[in-house]
């Protein structure tokens, strides 16, 4: 088809009005590499959400967790020895080589502590920057999700990594752990992760940072990384500094001296996770339209990564030393990625309510996808910070 014709079935009059969002995504990614970069204006979820390979650049981190990108990423293969990747068709199993490499030093160490393996749920997209759906951070390759459910001892197809769903640690209806699935090394997890030196926020549900608080004994100076946040009762979230190389990586905060079982835990429950009371004298006030975040509104480097050749897939799988003399089942993966499939991902909630788009249009609103609602399935709110 050419590209006429592309424009073409993509105008915007008529019912075809509602596709506009997806056919930038498909311009972006039949358009020559170096036209990309002129797309500073364009919506960043969309221009980022359309890259399915890496940039072939120096690795960097730019900018920061929540407003940035990635140069120069690697992807976490699919399968090693001590972990295996989740939601393969969301294709965000990309990070900076720093966070990629730590993550498979701590699934060995994890596993030599009693922890069957790792399933690896999001980390970055191929170049970083905003996500079409679920995250507000993971945009410069440090961040990852690690689920709480062990890897089973076989692997798993491609249909059950897209299918499966994690369980949280909760008591259902409640803010606290349920103590018939905690166990001692769901603390001894969090406790390797929090060893290494890179690693500097572990973020959990509120539940389970008191749970560590009640329970951690000896050594707690590593609870001090340890924060609790909304959402995160199936996952960790583990964020690593600005690493070397990266100049324009701005880092957070660091973390308030203590453990965190103090004062700040307790307004978790007290406010932050209490329930809302109705008020009949308050007005619901009008849903705010969000920021449509550019590509110029990023680091200016950002554009750099925009526009830059495609990195070749083979030196982009990082090379995980544990993988010599290891062999995994071939999985049967789509022949091509498609940037959209995370628009219709199933959740990784056991308990959220999967629901699937029946049609284009249901997932494509007038504007593109500034504002993603409806059908579409929106994971539990991630950090921005």
């Amino acid at each position: 088809m050419t590209r006429e014709t592309d424009s073409e079935s993509c105008g915007t009059g008529g019912p075809l009005r509602r596709l506009a969002g997806l056919c930038l995504a498909a311009a972006l990614l039949a358009a020559p590499i170096g036209e990309v970069s002129l797309a500073a204006d364009k919506p960043a979820k969309q221009v980022f959400g359309a890259m399915s390979s890496a940039a072939a650049l120096k690795p960097a981190s730019h900018g920061f967790y929540s407003r940035g990108c990635l140069a120069g990423a690697i992807a976490m293969p699919y399968d090693g020895p001590t972990w295996q990747v989740m939601r393969i068709s969301r294709n965000r199993r990309w990070g900076h080589p720093d966070l990629i490499a730590l993550i498979e030093k701590l699934s060995i160490k994890a596993h030599k502590d009693g922890w069957n393996g790792l399933l690896i749920g999001d980390i970055s997209q191929p170049r970083g920057g905003p996500m079409l759906t679920g995250h507000a951070s993971h945009q410069i390759g440090l961040d990852a999700d690690l689920w709480f459910t062990p890897m089973p001892n076989r692997r798993l197809s491609f249909k059950e990594r897209e299918e499966t769903s994690a369980v949280s640690m909760l008591k259902k209806g409640s803010n606290y752990v349920d103590d018939r699935r905690w166990n001692p090394t769901y603390e001894r997890l969090l406790r390797d992760a929090a060893s290494f030196r890179e690693v500097e926020r572990i973020l959990v549900h509120p539940g389970i940072k008191k749970k560590l608080c009640d329970t951690v004994t000896g050594d707690r100076s590593w609870l001090r990384k340890v924060r609790p946040y909304y959402g995160h009762h199936y996952h960790f979230h583990l964020r690593i500094g600005c690493p070397p190389g990266s100049s324009d990586c701005r880092r957070q905060d660091p973390t308030p001296a203590g453990d965190g079982c103090d004062a700040s835990l307790k307004w978790w429950f007290d406010v932050a996770l209490a329930p809302k009371k109705p008020s009949k004298k308050d007005k619901k006030a009008p849903a705010k339209k969000p920021k449509i975040i550019t590509v110029r509104d990023l680091p200016s480097t950002c554009q750099a990564v925009v526009g830059a050749d495609n990195k070749d897939l083979q030196a982009a799988v990082f090379n995980a030393p544990s993988l010599s003399g290891f062999a995994a089942p071939d999985l049967d993966l789509p022949k091509k990625f498609d940037p959209l499939a995370a628009l219709s991902s199933r959740p990784i909630e056991a308990s959220a309510k999967v629901k699937t788009a029946s049609t284009i249009g249901d997932l494509v609103q007038d504007s593109g996808f500034a504002d993603l609602t409806g059908p579409v399935p929106i994971p539990t709110p991630r950090p921005t910070r």
